[in-house]
């Protein structure tokens, strides 16, 4: 029963003890975030958003394109 829940939404309740400097400089830099819940989940949101992007990065120069293949004209 609990898989079925979890596959809907799965939100797990989860006690942590946080650097009070930390929260309150990264509260410093957030106009619209108000609550320190908002701001652990945007944390991990743009940890996990620059992870992605690093993943990518690892990709540079082991893609293979056709020869005669012009990047540049697609952004026409």
């Amino acid at each position: 029963m609990c898989t079925i829940m979890c596959i809907v939404r799965c939100i797990m309740r989860t006690n942590i003890e946080l650097n009070d400097e930390l929260v309150k400089e990264a509260f410093m830099y957030s106009n619209a975030i108000t609550t320190k819940r908002e701001l652990v989940e945007t944390a991990l949101k743009e940890y996990i958003n620059n992870k992605k992007r690093k993943n990518i990065k690892d990709l540079k120069g082991k893609i293979k394109f056709r020869n005669g293949y012009d990047h540049k004209e697609m952004r026409n």
